[in-house]
């Protein structure tokens, strides 16, 4: 069984970051450890919660791991708070990384705004982080900002497609825009392989809802793919049919939370995608 090793937040209650990660990799029968970078009571979309900072736990953590020799064959990481945190996860994949497949969601920002407490000096350090990713996964605001080009909702194939080289420039050797659809009925991913020097698209139905947490749902999907042996494309594809699924089965459940989607009940679908 393979392991790999996820750093992010995680939130008691809030189906975002850790809480998605750690089953739905789970479930793709993957061995999945975790390095918490923060706890909160509930994610941030909550009027209220608590925040308990593990910035000073990641280092110990890391040293402990190297003296048992412990390691792993991917690591994935998700949202990351500071300045230091992308210091420590820099260097964390320099000590646990040789040999395993680096998978970099650089959450960050949305609809052409970054998230509260980041700024464009942060876009420019997480973009020296991708440098070490063998996929990366932005959102077309997150590639904006970390390539320090302004940010274009009324897009096209070719600024898709240039948008991709230049975030290869970074150093990764592939990235993936997600959120991407050329029709109003389309939703899905276009990623670009520099190694291979060719691009894949891919979508599926764009249905009339968004939810929180799909972002992580789709990053922590394609990592169980890729673990379970399935190229990069077929990875991103996957990813794309079992978000839709999640978020089919929150919109038929009208008592659902409005905190996350229904990616439990779509578990068993990802699993005869992976087949």
């Amino acid at each position: 069984m393979k392991r790999i090793m996820t750093v992010q937040d995680i939130s008691c209650v809030g189906k975002c970051s850790l809480t998605v990660a750690l089953p739905i990799i789970s479930a793709a029968g993957v061995e999945a450890g975790v390095l918490p970078t923060a706890v909160l009571s509930t994610h941030t979309a909550f009027p209220k919660f608590t925040f308990c900072d593990l910035t000073e736990e990641i280092q110990p953590i890391s040293d402990t791991f190297s003296e048992l020799g412990i390691d792993f064959d991917a690591i994935y990481t998700g949202y990351l708070g500071s300045f230091k945190q992308l210091e420590l996860v820099s260097d964390f994949i320099d000590r646990h990384g040789k040999g395993a497949t680096v998978v970099i969601d650089p959450v960050m920002a949305d609809n052409g705004k970054l998230y509260s407490g980041f700024t464009p000096e942060f876009a420019a350090s997480m973009a020296k982080l991708c440098s070490k990713a063998d996929l990366i996964i932005p959102n077309i605001t997150e590639a904006s900002f970390m390539l320090g080009v302004p940010y274009n909702p009324n897009y096209d194939e070719a600024y898709v497609r240039e948008l991709l080289r230049k975030l290869a420039g970074l150093g990764c050797r592939c990235a993936a825009l997600t959120g991407i659809g050329f029709k109003e009925d389309e939703i899905g991913v276009y990623m670009y392989d520099s190694e291979k020097d060719s691009y894949y698209f891919y979508a599926n139905e764009k249905l009339p809802a968004s939810f929180h947490g799909t972002g992580d749902v789709y990053a922590s999907a394609t990592l169980g793919a890729l673990m379970r042996g399935h190229s990069t494309e077929n990875a991103l594809r996957i990813a794309v049919d079992f978000t839709l699924e999640c978020m089919r089965k929150t919109m038929q459940d009208e008592n659902h939370r409005f905190y996350g989607v229904n990616f439990e009940e779509a578990l068993p679908y990802y699993i005869e995608l992976l087949k």
